[in-house]
């Protein structure tokens, strides 16, 4: 495979697939597969007889190992790359996906480049098959699509985090993240970009992805690695923007002076620098969280920062870290056994890892939150959605306040999708 540098691009995501966009943005930057082929695909299903995410860096080992890469950039996102879905939950029925493009187009800091992957015994037909330079589509007509309770109903939901606070008060739990979902469907044919594109735009600083079907905007920074330097943003306690500039300012206040909250962030913070120590040397956290600001709440977040100490990957490192407390609780073996027993519901993808890995094994993980998966029932037919979002439960939490937080979650892409 060969990377060369381009002329400046504008939008990235013109290049992509509109029925099935491989993406990931952030601030107009990022890494797009360009609409021409797939090279390889790894997939693991439930039942595999070791963790998800293990297979799927012993898989990408083994195809990476041998490959002829001309990389002359050596930036973020060049080279040989995959884009990457892992499930939240071992018994997903979901699988676990890793996909390599055959045409990648990227943009860093200014810089463009275009990077074309072919397998080894591919070299003849596949380069007249294949374009050499990359080509827009123009984006197909507006849609909408509607979106009502799914399995987990309001009330339902508020019944679940009952039944959670009875947990916790018996110390069988400290945290439990619960989720509810909704389903509904989009017009068939409809442009997937165009949901990817307002996810970006209108969230621009978080990580807009879309990969096999899973689509959203992610505040929550699992893993980066670039060069051995590894750095997380941890995200845990949530609260609605203000509908002006004083309900604004005593929301950001009132978040950054609740106990619940803060304990709640602490739970997380701790459960990523305890999974990160035994892989980094010179880890380092903020010792107080900052208020993360985004259009629509207020988050409690706190930045690590540490040096890779052994050969692994950033790939080795989301299965060290999946799942955070942020997203399933603490502690997480009794977290993912409530979890499965008060949400009627296969999270599939919802706060698993999703990304990209190098040859070298940088990469930048996300946890998929603010999401969605599209399916369909084959061509012509409506493309089915589901979308997913979550509160944490400590005690003290109030079920109806957690049910709000969820709707707060859910705005970004209801109003995407409609």
């Amino acid at each position: 495979m060969e990377t060369r540098e381009i002329d400046p691009v504008e939008d990235l995501l013109a290049y992509a697939d509109p029925a099935n966009p491989l993406a990931w943005l952030r601030r107009g930057e990022g890494i797009v597969a360009v609409d021409c082929g797939i090279v390889a695909t790894i997939r693991v299903p439930a039942g595999t007889d070791r963790l998800r995410s293990a297979a799927i860096a012993s898989a990408w080992r083994d195809l990476a190992q041998d490959a002829e890469v001309t990389d002359p950039l050596g930036l973020p996102g060049t080279g040989l790359v995959a884009f990457g879905a892992l499930t939240f939950d071992e018994d997903s029925a979901a699988d676990s996906v890793l996909i390599v493009p055959s045409l990648v187009i990227g943009r860093h800091r200014g810089r463009a480049w275009l990077t074309r992957i072919r397998r080894t015994d591919d070299r003849t037909d596949a380069d007249t098959a294949r374009p050499a330079t990359a080509e827009t589509q123009a984006y197909g007509p507006h849609w909408a699509g509607t979106v009502g309770p799914g399995d987990q109903s309001p009330q339902g939901y508020q019944d679940s985090v009952r039944r959670a606070l009875e947990r916790i008060a018996t110390g069988e739990l400290s945290k439990v993240v619960l989720a509810r979902d909704l389903t509904g469907s989009i017009p068939a044919g409809s442009d997937l970009r165009r949901l990817v594109r307002a996810l970006s735009t209108g969230y621009p600083d978080t990580w807009a992805f879309a990969v096999d079907g899973l689509i959203g905007a992610s505040p929550e920074t699992l893993v980066t690695v670039q060069e051995r330097t590894v750095t997380a943003r941890v995200l845990a306690g949530t609260i609605g923007r203000g509908a002006d500039a004083d309900a604004d300012t005593a929301a950001s206040a009132q978040l950054a002076s609740s106990t619940k909250d803060l304990d709640e962030h602490q739970y997380a913070v701790q459960s990523v620098l305890a999974s990160l120590r035994p892989h980094t040397r010179a880890l380092a956290a903020s010792e107080q969280p900052f208020l993360l600001k985004l259009p629509n709440l207020f988050h409690l977040a706190t930045d690590v920062e540490g040096e890779l100490a052994d050969g692994g990957s950033s790939l080795d490192l989301v299965g060290a870290l999946h799942p955070t407390a942020a997203v399933a609780g603490t502690p997480t073996p009794a977290a993912i056994a409530a979890i499965r027993e008060l949400e009627p519901f296969d999270r599939g993808r919802y706060a698993g890892p999703v990304g990209w890995v190098d040859a070298a094994g940088n990469g930048e993980w996300a946890i998929a939150l603010r999401c969605a998966q599209f399916t369909t029932a084959g061509e012509g037919a409506e493309l089915a959605v589901t979308a997913y979002a979550g509160a944490g439960i400590v005690a003290g939490s109030d079920p109806e306040s957690e049910l709000l937080e969820t709707r707060v979650k859910f705005r970004p892409l209801v109003d995407a999708l409609a």
